[in-house]
């Protein structure tokens, strides 16, 4: 399925909602293969994708399910968001955690919803497959870049074959655990998931499209 690049830039969104139909190895594979063209330093070419579905996915969301019910810590290998937050920031957090909230139906008081709703990430939010994305501990704070860059790649590879997506920082809250249930070679972190599949057209959180800044925010243009 062939799209121009601002195509597919604009119409990429972060899916949660997913139909009940696999997704072929070869599809998978190409998305990987296309991920791995992104630029990186001394083309180290860092990170590594561990792909799963069936039951392979299921007993890693049932571990992790087991793993939260028990009240097992979350354990942060690495820092994500700002500590503390910036008031400006913490604002933007709080607006595109309200818009999914007010698309779900559930209410800004209603905490256990919220709290269902979250738990979701540690289901890959029902896609047929997910992806732990590691990296090797030893690779300096700029391979973590070259990482990014390979995951967009990624997530515009799935949109072009007409799949969605979203990434999901939350599984790092348990990467120990993660860790553990998949037996992963000791140098490699748990950086995040990928839930990967299908969307569902119907769900209301897929149709949640949410705000950027625009250019005068972020830019600075000299010498134009």
């Amino acid at each position: 399925m062939h799209k121009s690049f601002s195509e597919l830039m604009r119409r990429r969104r972060s899916v949660r909602a997913y139909r009940d139909e696999p997704v072929p190895r070869a599809t998978v594979e190409e998305i990987c293969r296309l991920a791995r063209t992104a630029p990186s330093g001394a083309n180290l070419q860092p990170g590594r994708f561990h792909i799963l579905t069936g039951t392979a996915l299921a007993d890693l969301v049932r571990g992790l399910q087991a793993a939260i019910d028990a009240g097992l810590p979350e354990t942060a290998e690495y820092s994500y968001f700002p500590d503390p937050m910036p008031a400006t920031l913490k604002a933007r957090q709080r607006a595109a955690g309200y818009a999914l909230y007010q698309a779900l139906g559930i209410a800004r008081r209603d905490l256990e919803g919220r709290r269902r709703q979250f738990r979701r990430n540690y289901a890959f939010f029902g896609a047929p497959v997910g992806v732990v994305v590691t990296i090797d501990r030893a690779m300096g704070k700029g391979c973590f870049m070259d990482l990014g860059m390979s995951l967009m790649g990624f997530l515009l590879a799935a949109e072009a074959q007409g799949l969605g997506a979203t990434g999901i920082g939350a599984l790092a809250n348990y990467g120990p655990t993660v860790h553990r249930l998949l037996d992963l070679p000791g140098d490699e972190m748990v950086v995040c998931g990928i839930a990967l599949g299908w969307p569902d057209p119907d769900a209301p959180e897929n149709r949640l499209r949410t705000g950027r800044e625009d250019l005068p925010a972020y830019t600075s243009f000299r010498g134009f």
